[in-house]
């Protein structure tokens, strides 16, 4: 490949600010203390995992080996049998909300799919692509759903085989909507357990909670049928992906024969980059089941240090349990800008991922966010908390200060 001069300046000043800007991120989520310069030499070749991992491909040059190992895996931390579930590594959590939606939908092709006002906005492009009717269900303060909207709105429906979008981890709040909760309600409210479907986005969540000592139900055998989390967020990639899961007699629903190719097609996208299985192999391959809990020990202390400080100073933050999602009354733009966090109305939040190796980011946000209250100079957020305007969750629905959730 010949670049000119130009181009290749262009490059490298793109190389330098990605070095600059590596470990900033604190608002949004995404692991970045990755090292993946052992499979550097494959990016020369082409390789595609068109088809199934578990049967043969004419298109030889495809990593399934690898990728069925990283599905035996969350098989496994999913709480399922390998041959009862299938599913693969995806573009990320988004194509794996979608793959869940896709199956309910081929089970109950005229049900309705249910899920709060904090699911993540990726939900109304899958509603609109696959033709789903679906009804948005109002939140707790928490960030978890309304359980009793969530069944109000099933009544008025008269829907007989709901789809519930269960998030496992909230965007803004990382609130957990309990499942079993879900189920009891809908065995109360007369719906069978085979007259729905319950899909969980555990995105961010589903590689926290099978390493604490107390998670929130969230696994095949607490009832889900389906549910994917990504592989960019708290594993740590440098290309977004996922893995979905879902049981093998649903997925066989959507399975399509490509004879071109000697393979079955299950997947949404066809065609995936086999770049992405090896890295999740490598890095679940490099990884005990005690790194993990160390980890995410090492996560969710720094975010109580967050709470802690924030609330030190009389500034309103809490966390869900084994949430690393620190939410704070939104401060002005320009911190906001400068920390790059991710804001929505008055409310702010923080994530306490692993490459933040001490606490020099956090203690940094925080104390401009201190700085900039005591010389009256908040954001919109801030002004509405000190008016008493901002919603803060009952205790009981919120983690403040205890740390029994921490391993």
């Amino acid at each position: 490949m010949t670049l000119s001069t130009a181009d290749q300046s262009r490059l490298e000043h793109f190389w330098q600010h990605c070095v600059t800007h590596q470990y900033f991120n604190i608002g949004y989520p995404e692991s970045a203390d990755f090292d993946y310069s052992q499979l550097h030499r494959f990016l020369q070749f082409s390789i595609n995992n068109c088809g199934d991992w578990n049967e043969y491909s004419n298109y030889v040059l495809n990593s399934f080996g690898f990728e069925k190992d990283v599905m035996t895996y969350f098989s496994e931390l999913f709480d399922i049998e390998l041959e009862d579930s299938w599913g693969y590594v995806t573009n990320g959590g988004t194509e794996g909300n979608m793959f869940g939606c896709y199956l309910a939908r081929e089970l109950f092709p005229d049900g309705t799919l249910y899920y709060s006002k904090d699911t993540h906005y990726s939900v109304a492009k899958i509603v609109k692509l696959l033709r789903i009717k679906c009804r948005a269900v109002e939140s707790l303060p928490n960030g978890e759903i309304d359980y009793d909207d969530l069944m109000l709105k099933i009544a008025a429906d008269q829907e007989r085989h709901p789809i519930i979008f269960a998030n496992i981890g909230t965007t803004m709040r990382g609130a957990v909507d309990n499942i079993a909760t879900i189920q009891q309600r809908l065995q109360l409210a007369g719906i069978a357990r085979r007259d729905y479907y319950l899909h969980a986005d555990a995105a961010l969540s589903g590689m926290i909670l099978p390493f604490v000592d107390h998670p929130q139900p969230f696994t095949f055998a607490d009832g889900i049928d389906s549910i994917c989390v990504s592989g960019h967020k708290m594993i740590g990639s440098p290309i977004p992906c996922g893995i979905v899961v879902a049981k093998r007699k649903n997925v066989a629903r959507i399975s399509v024969e490509v004879d071109y190719i000697l393979a079955h097609d299950k997947t949404i996208s066809g065609s995936r980059n086999g770049h992405t299985p090896l890295m999740m192999w490598a890095a679940l391959r490099s990884h005990s089941f005690a790194d993990w809990r160390q980890r995410i020990r090492h996560c969710l202390d720094q975010a109580q240090y967050a709470v802690d400080r924030f609330q030190a100073a009389g500034i309103d933050a809490w966390r869900n349990e084994n949430s690393i999602t620190v939410v704070f009354p939104c401060p002005s733009e320009r911190i906001a800008k400068k920390y790059c966090l991710a804001t929505s109305g008055d409310t702010a939040h923080l994530i306490t991922t692993p490459h933040h190796h001490d606490n020099c980011m956090i203690d940094a946000l925080i104390d401009e966010v201190i700085a900039e209250r005591d010389t009256d100079a908040w954001g919109i957020g801030a002004t509405r908390a000190h008016q008493g305007t901002h919603q803060r969750p009952p205790a009981a629905s919120r983690l403040a200060c205890p740390r029994f959730d921490v391993i």
